[in-house]
């Protein structure tokens, strides 16, 4: 290209960038990384959940492989699309690559609003999609996703005859109720109520490094995720025997641990510090391995066993979605769809069966012609 022309081009940019009130002064040595730190910081002060802005922080870490010395006005649309590319090839989660898309999303449009660049190269992206193979098709299962009846029986068998302190009791609530585990590490006393069989979650636990003691509690997953919820009586009377053993112990502690941790947890230490989600996934791997089960399970599959009983109970799919507190609403609908199929097809055989000699009738194929 002639001196001149390129002169010429390079002209026309600035000129357009100029028009759009981008200082091109300004962003010729601004790159991509100074950009996102930036928008990340004022995403932080937004109502945002501490493992939101964690999750945000990983993306951006994930596109600072590469663009991050770019400078922001010139990235392009074909080098992005690239970056979504190569994180297929390299076989990142689908759900992985469409957090990055999204939080790139979000620092693009803060610098246009910026006046950094003039137009969004994420704007058009398509994120990979891979074509599932006949075998992953035939191999893959909504039974998966949930304890069958018989599953769900010998698994809280095995807490009752191998679990530790606090497993029964943890697990039946998981199963009877749908919350989630850290909806479950967050619950206080206050939050249950003896006399109406009733459970408030208005809370979650997180706990980014795994610490004791640098908890947080924080608003669940959704608005609709703050919820009461009705529980079984059985599971009710439980849940009291517990307390009732659980205070005797926590009134010694007090007494005894200058350093206890006073905040009337329901399911804490002996120093009154809440247990976190990792002590429930192993207290399930420990109890997983008493039983037959070879499904890969973790606490969030008795979310998806309370949708299946609650379908199999004959409660309708806007009130399953309210108790479970709106998530995942495709897997709520699957799930749901499966169990009611199935009693359907049990509703047709139990009709063969009880009426069967009704059905199987043997009359003279000729009695129209008598």
């Amino acid at each position: 290209m002639p001196k001149k022309e390129a002169l010429d081009r390079a002209q026309k940019v600035l000129d357009q960038l100029t028009k759009h009130g981008v200082d091109a002064k300004k962003v010729k040595k601004l790159p991509f990384e100074e950009v996102a730190w930036e928008w990340l910081k004022t995403y932080s002060k937004g109502k945002v959940k501490p493992g939101t802005i964690r999750i945000r922080e990983k993306e951006i870490k994930i596109l600072l492989r590469y663009i991050a010395k770019m400078n922001i006005d010139k990235i392009t649309h074909r080098q992005y699309q690239n970056i979504l590319n190569e994180l297929d090839d390299k076989e990142y989660a689908r759900t992985t690559i469409e957090g990055v898309h999204v939080t790139a999303n979000m620092i693009m449009k803060y610098a246009i609003k910026s006046k950094m660049r003039i137009d969004n190269p994420c704007t058009g992206a398509i994120i990979p999609e891979k074509i599932l193979t006949v075998e992953e098709i035939e191999n893959t299962s909504i039974e998966d996703e949930f304890l069958e009846r018989n599953e769900l029986t010998e698994f809280l068998e095995a807490a009752f005859l191998h679990g530790m302190p606090m497993d029964l009791e943890r697990f039946y609530l998981l199963a009877f109720s749908g919350m989630r585990s850290g909806e479950l590490c967050a619950l206080k006393w206050t939050d249950i109520y003896f006399e109406s069989n009733q459970i408030r979650i208005t809370k979650t636990l997180y706990n980014e490094n795994n610490n004791m003691k640098e908890y947080q509690l924080v608003p669940p997953k959704t608005k609709g995720s703050i919820r009461t919820v009705d529980i079984d009586e059985s599971v009710m009377n439980l849940l009291k025997s517990y307390k009732d053993a659980q205070q005797k112990i926590m009134l010694k502690n007090k007494e005894t641990n200058p350093e206890f941790h006073d905040a009337n947890f329901v399911f804490c230490r002996d120093n009154g510090y809440p247990f976190i989600q990792k002590t429930v996934l192993n207290r399930m791997e420990r109890l997983l391995k008493k039983t037959s089960i070879k499904k890969a399970a973790t606490p969030h599959i008795f979310r998806h066993t309370h949708i299946s009983m609650l379908a199999e109970a004959g409660v309708d799919l806007k009130t399953i979605m309210q108790r479970v507190g709106h998530d995942d609403p495709e897997t709520t609908l699957r799930i749901y769809t499966h169990v009611t199929e199935k009693m359907r097809k049990n509703a047709n055989e139990r009709i063969r069966i009880h009426f069967a000699d009704i059905l199987n009738f043997k009359f003279n194929t000729n009695r129209h012609l008598a």
